[in-house]
Order: C-alpha cells, then sequence, then structure tokens
C-alpha cells in the first residue's frame, strides 16, 4: 500500500506540471479579490492592524450601494488602497472620503474613482503640523454681515440666520507662524464652478456626492481652492489632491482604445488526497492561494464564484 508521504509527493508533482488556467478579474467579485492572501497582504502592507477593519468597511460600503456594486472590482480595490494609503476611513457618512461609481457610456461599465472628502482636506493638514487653525462652514441668510474681498475681511453673526437658506461658504486658516486666509464664496459662485466641471452631458444635472451632499461637496471645493492657492501642502496632501482631481472617463470618445480585461492565473483544483484507511476514503483538501502581484493573483477554484 502507497504511503501518504508518497501519494503527497505524486500529487505535488503532478500539480506543479498542471498549466494554471486563467480568468478575468471582472468575473472574481469584490469579496473574492479581497479574500486572496495576496489583497490581504497589500492592505496589512498598509493599514497593520487597521487592515482587517478597513477590509470589512469597504464590503460593507459596496454592499449597501447598488451603483458600486455594478461598478468593475479591481477600479474599486485600486480606489480603496488610495484611501488607505492616505489612512483615512472611506464609510461616506463620514465625510473624509468617497468611492464613487462613474459610468463610461463607450467601454458600457462602471468604474470606481476615489474622492476626497472636506473632512479628509482639514485632516491631511492638521497632520501637517503646521495649522493652528483650520475650517469652513455653510453661511445661512442673514448671518453674513460684511465681506470685503479685497482685504479679506469678513463679519458673521451665526446667531442672526432667518432662515436655513445658505448663501454661500466661508473657509479659513491659520498658520502656527501667524500667516492666515478667509476666503468666501457665494452659492452662485459654487453653483458656476460645479456646472462648469460637470461631465455629465446635462450640465447642471448634479451626480453622485453632489446629489447625495451638496453641502459636503461645495466646503470641499471652498476648501481645496483656498489650500491650493495658499495652504502648506504635505506629500500626503499632495497625492490626495492629485487623485482628487483625476476626470472620470465618462464621456464618449470616438477613438478611445479598448481596455484589455485585467488576466489572473487560476492553479487547476488538486486530486484529493488518498488516507490510508481500510476503504480507502477520499478527502477532499482545500488548496491555498500564492502570493504575487496584484495584477497577477493566483487563485484556486474555490476561491472562484463559479465552478
Amino acid at each position: 500500500m502507497a504511503t501518504n508521504a508518497g501519494l503527497k509527493n505524486q500529487l505535488a508533482n503532478k500539480q506543479q506540471d498542471a498549466p494554471a488556467q486563467q480568468v478575468s478579474a471582472q468575473n472574481l467579485g469584490l469579496k473574492s479579490l479581497l479574500s486572496t492572501p495576496t489583497m490581504r497582504k497589500k492592505f496589512e502592507q498598509v493599514l497593520e492592524k487597521k487592515a482587517p477593519q478597513f477590509m470589512s468597511s469597504l464590503l460593507n460600503l459596496y454592499n449597501g450601494d447598488p451603483q458600486l456594486q455594478a461598478a468593475e472590482p479591481m477600479s474599486i480595490v485600486s480606489s480603496a488602497m488610495v484611501a488607505a494609503a492616505l489612512d483615512l476611513p472611506i464609510d461616506k457618512n463620514l465625510g473624509y472620503a468617497w468611492i464613487v461609481a462613474f459610468y463610461d457610456s463607450k467601454k458600457g461599465h462602471k468604474a470606481a474613482q476615489f474622492q476626497l472628502g472636506y473632512k479628509g482636506y482639514i485632516q491631511l493638514a492638521l497632520r501637517t503640523g503646521q495649522y493652528k487653525a483650520i475650517n469652513v462652514i455653510p453661511v445661512r441668510e442673514g448671518e453674513l454681515v460684511k465681506w470685503n474681498r479685497l482685504t479679506e475681511e469678513i463679519e458673521i453673526d451665526l446667531d442672526a440666520a432667518v432662515s436655513d437658506k445658505v448663501i454661500g461658504y466661508c473657509g479659513y486658516f491659520k498658520l502656527i507662524n501667524g500667516f492666515e486666509k478667509t476666503v468666501y464664496w457665494t452659492a452662485d459662485e459654487i453653483e458656476e464652478h460645479r456646472i462648469k466641471h460637470n461631465k455629465m452631458k446635462d450640465k447642471k444635472a448634479k451626480n453622485n456626492v453632489w446629489k447625495s451632499d451638496y453641502d459636503a461637496m461645495a466646503m470641499k471645493t471652498v476648501l481645496r481652492n483656498m489650500l491650493g492657492k495658499w495652504g502648506i501642502l504635505s506629500i500626503d496632501m499632495q497625492t490626495a489632491v492629485i487623485e482628487d482631481e483625476k476626470e472620470p472617463d465618462i464621456k464618449e470618445v470616438e477613438d478611445a482604445e479598448e481596455e484589455a480585461p485585467v488576466i489572473i492565473d487560476v492553479e487547476p483544483e488538486p486530486e484529493p488526497e488518498l488516507l490510508e484507511t481500510d476503504t480507502a476514503e477520499k478527502m477532499p483538501k482545500k488548496p491555498s492561494v500564492n502570493d504575487m502581484d496584484l495584477d497577477a493573483i493566483q487563485i484556486s477554484d474555490d476561491d472562484l464564484p463559479f465552478k
């Protein structure tokens, strides 16, 4: 009778000689991608002990957002990795960072994109240690007493609001060296800015966070403009601004090249291991997943959402 050790060696040699199968990453789904050791390792390298909690919050965000569920999974992971590198939570209710889905009408699918929230800008600014104070607020009807655009002197009475209507947004910061800056945008200026940079065919239509949380996006616009012109930007802040200002490819472009699908190598399912018993029962052994590059993840058939 063959020994267990001999059978294991035979199976191992046969498995090494077997060619790897290839599947498209789009067929795996987000949960399958995050469950691979390679993905977990990459998040752990960035977030260390906070990685499981962050990945759990990503799945919660995904499960609760039908628009995001329709997006290409690898784009979601890439967007989440940006937030992880900046150590910012992606819970949309917190307002630090968002992962939103944009529809690419040319390619016929949705892709996710990282967007930095106004609280994220404040958090990154405070981490530099250069800001003594920084804030941005909506100004309601009746609160604005005086605003001088030249001297940047502003007078606001926060107890004088006569309605909940927002007429503008005020941003302010003061550095530890004494330099300070105040900016004020009217509601009309915010709307003009939104329409100007709207990539939808209907320029006046609101999409994504502009639709769900207009004030948050308006305050972010004021804060980003103010910090970009007069603030001190750390490396993390520069990275965040670059990622945040990336324009999603949502326009129909006649000459756009079709993206090649991401191909993932999949190890063939190993044969069941034979145990040394009188009845020679077959006990299946769950294959493991090997670590490799993000664009070439080797995954066993058991990890796939299909058989």
